[in-house]
């Protein structure tokens, strides 16, 4: 599919791209051939040069994923949202930017998110603390990694420019799994959870307050007019309902309560309806859960630092047996053998 202009009617939730694009660079300063790496992502080259054209949300995880085990680099999101200029997200920067408090450029910044990325909602969560929630709306969490962990690191970084102060996190949360990292925990200025319930980050409620530095209520006017017709004239895309049943089965999963009536009830839904909706897309709630493991394991296998055991707790199964004979259905192959040809 070619990429998605601003209004183009897109199979799935589409992106503006900008990761995508300084990802690129990055790679070619690395002397690292990206042509082979589009074409693997259902991209070329001319989406890339090309500005004004968005990509599906799904190829641009795909390739951020390419990129970083080309580079070696597992943080690479984390580390793309260093050193870019933030003034390059647009509206994204500049709404907030010119807003009056802190308060107000996170809820407008969740109010206006879409405008860059149709695949992630965020929503503003005020009282003791103040901070935003992540969700993925027509893309499975579980594919990605490095798209949420930038946009998070370069949103904490906003919000320290725009109100010139070196603001810590109160609880920075990634939903994925992976080995803490230190520098991430440096960066926020809290102990970041991994594995989490969810993808949030949040300040202390104190910060409501903090004035931005450039505030022009003039020129956030006219942005907010800008932006509240880029939102009428966009079309909302709505994610599946297997979908959301398989992002809510991701997080159960490792507490062993991936079940079909709880994730109805996380989705505040009786389990008879929650089977009637998976029909009505030609699912079963085994079609979406069996799928996902498969994926979620060939995953973890492929990171040394996870026992088999640990993997097979992370799927929610209750011993390693059980995982290596639903493995083996799979692939055909034992868990152990399929890491050895993994490395």
């Amino acid at each position: 599919m070619r990429g998605c202009k601003r209004g183009d009617l897109a199979v799935s939730p589409s992106a503006g791209g900008a990761i995508t694009r300084l990802a690129c660079l990055h790679a070619q300063e690395k002397r690292i051939e990206i042509d082979d790496l589009l074409r693997k992502a259902g991209l070329s080259r001319n989406q890339i040069e090309d500005s004004h054209i968005w990509f599906e949300m799904r190829k641009q995880i795909k390739f951020l994923n390419l990129i970083a085990e080309a580079i070696g680099d597992d943080c690479l999101g984390f580390h793309l949202s260093q050193k870019f200029e933030l003034r390059m997200a647009g509206l994204l920067y500049y709404v907030p930017a010119s807003s009056d408090s802190l308060g107000e450029a996170l809820r407008r910044l969740a109010r206006y998110s879409s405008i860059v990325n149709e695949g992630i909602k965020l929503t503003f969560r005020g009282g003791k603390s103040i901070g935003l929630t992540f969700e993925y709306v027509g893309v499975p969490r579980h594919s990605d990694q490095h798209q949420v962990e930038f946009w998070i690191a370069a949103l904490v970084r906003a919000c320290r420019q725009i109100t010139n102060r070196n603001l810590a996190a109160q609880r920075v949360s990634f939903a994925h799994r992976r080995v803490p990292v230190s520098e991430m925990n440096s960066f926020f200025g809290c102990e970041v959870s991994f594995g989490a319930d969810g993808d949030e980050v949040s300040f202390p409620g104190t910060f409501e307050d903090v004035p931005i530095i450039n505030a022009d209520p003039y020129l956030n006017g006219i942005l907010i007019k800008f932006c509240d017709e880029a939102l009428a004239h966009r079309k909302i895309h709505r994610s599946s309902f297997g979908l959301r049943v398989e992002n809510e089965i991701a997080l159960l999963l490792p507490h062993g309560k991936a079940q079909a009536g709880e994730v109805a009830r996380k989705l505040n839904l009786s389990k008879r309806t929650l089977v009637r909706q998976l029909a009505a897309e030609g699912l079963t709630f085994a079609r979406v859960l069996q799928p996902l493991r498969s994926d979620l394991a060939k995953r973890h296998l492929s990171d040394p630092d996870l026992s088999i055991s640990k993997i097979a707790w992370l799927l929610g199964y209750q011993d390693v047996s059980a995982f290596s004979n639903a493995f083996k259905r799979w692939t055909g192959k034992a868990p152990r053998n399929m890491r050895r040809k993994i490395e």
